[in-house]
């Protein structure tokens, strides 16, 4: 398909679409409030104190606020022990007040750094109740993701803000040829399988793939998840393919206060002269996140408190 010489991209407004959502989440937690007398909780047990971190407590207890979801915070050392971490997690579960439990480990909702060495994260994981993991990481949500006909009680956020951005752009998946490039346990292999039960025909690249190029200019739809900054050209990039770019680098940037800039796995300015759509990095995939964390949280309250 060859595209005018003027053509940009339509640029996906995740910032924009988060709030929508978030709108929709704060009504539904006031007619809960006025029907039922409860809210919704969300408890965050933050391992770590980095500032980052901190951030994005702050950023999470200000969405809770904002949206009438009351916010349950619990701060553990870096080196706290295993079963301590795992008795925190146990209180959680047992309090009928939290109605989903997020795990941030040492760093923000963008990038879900591994717990500390001396931590089995599976062990972790596997602990939170599976009616309150908003995570969407439990093996058992994970694995119904990964079988037809079956439907997890929570998908993980940063996948799910993907379908929904795509969704709420009006861009089709159903037959559609879709190029995950990343295969992580976050983004990459849980958007694929929603790919998937969206009846998309799914291909992942990852870093062993022969021919990366030749794949991904295959694509009606790219994932893009690598942590690689701009590693996504516009020439690998399929005319009028609508691309969600998931990655968060910063690179060196001396015209900038900070020192640096973020920028995602696509070349931004390339796409734009290629792709149907396209979302920008910071302001695309990252306020979805938190919006699909609270999202899942009111999903997993309206459970327990409608039953």
């Amino acid at each position: 398909m060859a595209l005018p010489s003027d053509h940009k991209a339509t640029i996906i407004d995740g910032k924009a679409i988060a709030q929508t959502i978030r709108s929709e989440i704060a009504s539904e937690v006031r007619l809960l409030s006025e029907k039922y007398g409860k809210v919704p909780g969300l408890a965050v047990v933050i391992v770590g104190n980095r500032k980052d971190s901190q951030s994005y407590v702050n950023m999470k207890r200000k969405s809770c606020a904002e949206l009438g979801i009351q916010s349950f915070d619990i701060d553990l050392p870096e080196d706290v022990a295993e079963d301590e971490l795992i008795s925190k997690v146990h209180e959680l579960n047992a309090n009928p007040d939290v109605h989903g439990q997020s795990l941030a480990i040492v760093g923000s909702i963008l990038v879900q750094l591994p717990l500390p060495k001396h931590i089995n994260e599976e062990r972790v994981l596997g602990e939170i109740s599976l009616e309150k993991d908003v995570d969407g990481f439990h093996p058992l949500n994970i694995g119904k993701l990964a079988m037809k006909g079956r439907q997890p009680l929570f998908l993980p956020c940063t996948p799910k803000g993907c379908i929904e951005l795509l969704h709420r752009s009006g861009i089709s998946i159903k037959g559609k040829n879709a190029v995950v490039v990343g295969r992580s346990n976050i983004v990459g292999l849980p958007v694929s399988l929603l790919l998937l039960k969206e009846n998309a025909t799914v291909t992942i690249v990852h870093s062993r793939t022969e021919e990366p190029e030749k794949i991904v200019r295959e694509a009606d739809i790219i994932i893009a998840a690598a942590g690689q900054a701009m590693m996504i050209k516009g020439s690998w990039i399929k005319p009028g393919a609508a691309v969600i770019d998931v990655g968060t680098n910063a690179v060196d940037d001396p015209t900038r206060k900070s020192g640096y800039r973020l920028v995602g796995d696509v070349d931004f300015q390339e796409a734009c002269n290629v792709a149907g759509w396209i979302t920008p990095v910071p302001g695309g995939v990252g306020p979805m996140t938190v919006a699909m964390l609270l999202k899942n949280t009111l999903d997993g309250a309206k459970r327990v408190i409608e039953k």
